[in-house]
């Protein structure tokens, strides 16, 4: 689906004030002001009209499901009538995108730019880098509020910097996204029934579960239907096992983690070995789901949101999103504390609200510097929770004070339904600085107000997380292979120890299983990508 957008704009008039969103803690960006933002686009214009370029451009997105166009109806269509550009916007849906990706790349018929890190993996692109070009000679020129944040936040630099030193695509840091990921919930009104307390370690958590399988703790008259830990929407086994430092962190990490201060695989570490020890002592005693790793996607969802609740405990984003309409019984787990005394939670904010290659602009660019002029107005406050949530007056409103408010949907569909609806929502470059969030509050329910308020007590356990890390074309294509083999074996031997048992008389055999397979060359490559995004901070 296309949709035509022509903004020819006859004269320049920049009143929209381009400025630096600000840093990152203990850091303070150089603000840019308006004049000067002004005075680099019209430079920009400038230099088109006297090369006689072309200011029009095509500009393709891809999106989860048929929304319509007001995506782009609000900030980025007016940002671009102010830039003096036109664009064409190119909305493909995800479910037609991989066949059509493979024949842009192949046949070269491109259009000017692409918006969104969910167009093209790392890997797209440095394996394609004749098909983008590389934006470091222009961000000096056309991008200021990028430039000054590069300045001031060393990871936004760091995620800018692809493996091979140069920049193909801006970075992103979301507003409005918690510090925790997905978390552990426990069912209230069970322990209420109950007569329990909220458990604050792995051993009560290991009693609460015990008597939510010994006792009626749904109160429907059968002792035996609760199922007291089951699969969520997360890694069941290692938000188990999180008590004994398994913080795993988002899809596409390679289940790296980083413990004093070096990369190190999860599934390697004496604490993983003892967490599945301690969930197979929990298992054969009945306490979690025997279903666990054989049921499917529907099974999983039936039990979760059954008419009377059957779980007492799972991993998930937030209460309604795991629970549904039963939501309301369940609580978040507060970080237990371990063996070590220690409290973990799953973080992982670079994978999570970060996001590289969230604008590459193409080889069939003839004129990228206005593109970037354009793209560059995305990294400001105001542009960043308007491409989160939808336009001033539309979708947020904001006060004399610079605070904001996400407002209501007015057209029945949910929050979160509503914001894909209304903006770019995930995708795009955006950038505020620490401490944002505690200027925006929501007219109504919303699941992004509900998990920053569990974020408010969570975050402070939060541990360091392995980095966004940029690989070169060799070591994906290694680690395409690598980490298939090796995530398959640990998958299975983590099935295995968790319902039979083992795990100690078999760790050493397992270990040097993993060797044979290449896991010395695997883990010296994320030490190598890692090495190389400190150096790019």
């Amino acid at each position: 689906m296309q949709k035509k957008y022509g903004l020819l704009a006859g004269a320049l008039a920049l009143s929209f004030a381009l400025t630096a969103c600000g840093s990152a803690a203990g850091s303070t960006a150089t603000q840019t002001t308006g004049t000067d933002a002004t005075q680099a686009a019209t430079t920009a214009a400038a230099q088109t009209e006297s090369a006689g370029g072309n200011n029009a451009y095509t500009v393709a997105t891809v999106r989860w499901a048929d929304w319509g166009e007001d995506y782009h109806l609000g900030f980025p269509d007016k940002a671009a009538e102010e830039a003096g550009i036109s664009l064409t916007w190119d909305t493909i849906l995800n479910s037609d995108w991989a066949d059509k990706k493979a024949v842009l790349l192949a046949g070269g018929d491109l259009p000017d730019a692409f918006m969104g890190s969910i167009c093209f993996s790392e890997s797209d692109v440095l394996t394609n880098t004749g098909s983008f070009i590389a934006l470091d000679d222009y961000i000096d020129e056309y991008m200021p509020n990028f430039k000054a944040i590069m300045e001031a936040d060393p990871t936004m630099k760091a995620l800018a910097t692809s493996a091979d030193g140069h920049i193909y695509g801006l970075p992103s840091k979301k507003p409005c996204r918690p510090i925790v990921a997905n978390q552990m919930f426990i069912n209230k009104q069970w322990l209420d029934n109950l007569g329990l307390e909220v458990p604050t370690t792995y051993q009560e958590f290991e009693d609460v579960l015990t008597a939510f399988k010994e006792q009626d703790a749904n109160g429907n008259g059968d002792p035996s239907d609760e199922i007291p830990f089951g699969q969520g929407y997360a890694d069941s086994v290692m938000f188990f096992c999180l008590p004994f430092g398994t913080t795993i962190g988002a899809d596409g990490t390679y289940m790296m983690a980083v413990q004093d201060g070096k990369p190190v695989y999860l599934p390697v570490t004496d604490g993983y070995k003892a967490g599945i020890e301690w969930m197979h002592n929990c298992y054969a005693k009945g306490l979690i789901d025997p279903e666990l790793f054989t049921e499917d996607s529907s099974m999983r969802d039936a039990k979760l949101m059954n008419e009377t609740p059957i779980i007492g405990a799972a991993p998930g984003w937030t209460a309604d999103s795991t629970f549904g309409a039963n939501a309301g019984q369940y609580v978040a787990l507060p970080a237990l504390a371990g063996p070590d005394g220690k409290q973990y939670i799953s973080s992982d904010p670079e994978h999570w609200n970060y996001s590289r290659y969230e604008f590459v602009v193409t080889n069939k660019c003839e004129n990228p510097g206005p593109l970037l002029a354009w793209a560059d107005k995305f990294y400001t406050d105001d542009a960043s929770i308007q491409n989160f949530y939808g336009s001033f007056d539309k979708a947020i409103s904001k006060a004399d004070d610079g605070t904001y408010t996400v407002l209501e949907p007015d057209d029945g569909n949910s929050a979160d339904t509503f914001a894909w609806i209304q903006s770019l929502r995930d995708f795009g470059p955006k950038y505020v600085a620490d401490g944002f969030n505690d200027k925006v509050k929501y007219a109504g329910a919303n699941g992004d107000a509900s998990k920053l308020a569990l974020d408010k007590e969570m975050s402070k356990y939060a541990k360091e997380a392995y980095p966004n890390v940029s690989y070169t074309t060799d070591q994906l294509t290694t680690l395409a292979t690598l980490f298939t083999d090796l995530d398959a074996y640990v998958t299975a031997s983590q099935a295995t120890w968790v319902t039979e048992g083992g795990v100690n008389e078999q760790w050493d055999g397992y270990i040097s299983t993993l060797e044979t397979m290449g896991y010395n060359d695997f883990i010296q490559i994320q030490q190598d990508a890692y090495n190389t995004y400190q150096s790019n901070k």
